[in-house]
């Protein structure tokens, strides 16, 4: 037979045993303890009984005159027998000052010597004593009977002992101790009921766990928590926050007090905190935070079946987007290479034909106004921007409007210094307020024109993107900058509507202002601070 082994219990089963011993011990305790003290108080009762009867037989008129007659016994001994019998105790012995006995439950012992200590009583004082006696073991008390009359010395004329056995008292005890164990199993009872229904208890919210087993697994699910590189959040069905790991206390920026608040007193942002609240499940979503931009997929937490809550996981995509809106421009720029090679082919094709069929004087005109109008947009943007970066994209964004019948124009003073910003920033913020300016005025019926502005005022380096586009409607100015909006039909990847945010996030992570204005049009604004000097 396999030796039982406690530690495998489930912690119900622990808690149940436990409890269970625990409640035998109390109980044991508690009976013996109530035992104990009925037979305290059985003597204390006796005593109390023996010494009213014997002080009332003391000072009883008939005794005081029959112990100083000339029968005292046959005066004495009906009256101690009934006295004896009335009162419940087992003897009434009164005698005379030197213990001779006057009266006495067997009529044997009268004549007799009292067997018992007198000296307190025939001081006047009053003896309380457990003794053996003619009788067995038995609870007196010894009191002595005065003659007031008499001077004082001689006062005490007799002594009255009245007692109860010993067993008698402990069987009066004995007979209370079916309600004490009625009582006491009761008590079981109710205990054990108690305890069945917190083993119960503990045992749903454990699921039937072992001590172990809820060690291991709080271990190495706390390991796997912090372990993990992606953001991990549970929120429950009432929207507050009931775990999050390192990544997501990281990439959300949460307080140490985040766990048990609701979502919405975290500061996240709206579109954010109404995705972690709300019970929409969400696949490969994009969200700006004020410094990062954040890929999110969420679904319920279930437990059999029972949903509990949602799960939300959270991965870092800032690195991966900047380098995205650098791989779109590349792109950008290589299509519109691509068309730039095309319509150089169709401008020589045209070229030869002409020389072709003798018109050297126009094939010449032709190839020098071409070659004039790309060497000064080239030559502007390359003279004022020393940013190798920022005129490649210039250039890149100027052939690829060119493509789609826009005009875009590079303000002939400008100017951005070396240093102001990081390339990377420099190349989101330019690229996609451009980017933004182009699908603008893509479908406007009028003028399609872009300008691009840079220079420095003061100690801030301000770069200006204006359009002909219908411009922002009202009070769609705040929204723009938040993740997801867009005036256009959703873009490829979840892109629409991040662009702008991305720049709201950069500008802001920079330290500079973002600022709007129009219509007509839309101008957007950004300052960034700059310590070079004019």
């Amino acid at each position: 037979m396999a030796a039982v082994n406690p530690s495998r219990w489930s912690v119900a089963t622990q808690t149940f045993v436990l409890q269970v011993g625990l409640a035998v011990l109390v109980i044991a305790a508690g009976l013996a303890g109530t035992f104990v003290q009925a037979q305290h108080a059985g003597d204390r009762e006796a005593i109390a009984r023996v010494t009213a009867v014997a002080e009332t037989v003391a000072a009883t008129p008939a005794v005081v005159a029959a112990v100083q007659g000339s029968a005292p016994t046959k005066a004495l001994q009906p009256y101690a027998e009934r006295v004896r019998l009335e009162s419940g105790t087992d003897f009434v012995v009164i005698m005379d000052r030197d213990g001779t006995r006057f009266t006495h439950p067997d009529p044997k012992q009268i004549g007799g010597t009292f067997i018992g200590h007198t000296s307190a009583a025939l001081a006047g004082g009053v003896v309380m004593e457990n003794f053996t006696g003619t009788l067995g073991p038995s609870t007196r008390v010894v009191v002595p009977v005065v003659d007031s009359t008499k001077p004082a010395a001689a006062q005490v004329v007799a002594l009255v002992a009245v007692g109860i056995r010993t067993s008698a008292v402990g069987e009066r005890v004995r007979v209370q101790l079916p309600g004490i164990l009625a009582a006491g199993l009761a008590a079981a009872v109710l205990s054990g009921l108690g305890t069945a229904l917190v083993a119960r208890r503990v045992r749903r919210q454990t699921h039937g766990l072992g001590e172990r087993q809820l060690r291991e697994m709080y271990e190495y699910y706390d390991a796997v928590l912090h372990a993990v590189t992606e953001g991990l959040v549970i929120t429950d069905l009432g929207g507050r926050l009931r775990l999050a790991n390192d990544e997501a206390v990281r990439l959300l920026g949460l307080p140490d007090d985040a766990i048990d608040r609701p979502v919405s007193s975290l500061g996240l942002t709206a579109p954010l905190t109404a995705a972690l609240s709300d019970d929409e499940p969400r696949e490969d979503e994009l969200h700006v935070t004020s410094a990062r931009v954040l890929v999110l997929n969420k679904g319920p937490a279930l437990w059999r079946e029972r949903r509990l809550g949602h799960v939300t996981t959270l991965r870092d995509r800032t690195d991966l987007e900047a380098l995205t809106g650098e791989l779109d421009s590349a792109r950008g720029l290589t299509e519109a290479l691509r068309s730039q090679a095309h319509e150089t082919a169709n401008r020589l094709h045209t070229i030869v034909s002409l020389i072709e069929l003798g018109h050297t004087d126009r094939a010449l005109a032709f190839a020098t106004d071409e070659l004039h109008v790309s060497q000064v947009l080239t030559d502007q943007v390359v003279g004022s921007v020393e940013e190798p970066a920022l005129t490649a994209l210039l250039l890149g964004k100027a052939a690829e409007a060119n493509e789609r019948g826009i005009e875009l124009l590079v303000a002939p003073d400008v100017r951005w210094p070396p240093g102001a910003a990081p390339v990377r920033d420099v190349v989101t913020i330019v690229g996609n307020l451009i980017d933004n300016a182009l699908d603008a005025v893509a479908g406007s019926p009028g003028e399609r024109r872009v300008v691009f502005e840079a220079t420095v005022e003061g100690p801030a380096a301000v770069v200006r993107v204006s359009d002909t586009g219908p411009g922002l409607p009202d009070g769609a100015v705040s929204d723009a900058f938040r993740r997801g909006y867009s005036t256009k039909e959703a873009g490829r990847a979840g892109r629409r509507g991040i662009g702008l945010a991305l720049v709201s996030q950069t500008v802001e992570r920079l330290g500079g202002t973002l600022d709007v204005s129009g219509p007509p049009g839309a101008t957007f604004t950004v300052r960034l601070p700059w310590g070079g000097g004019p």
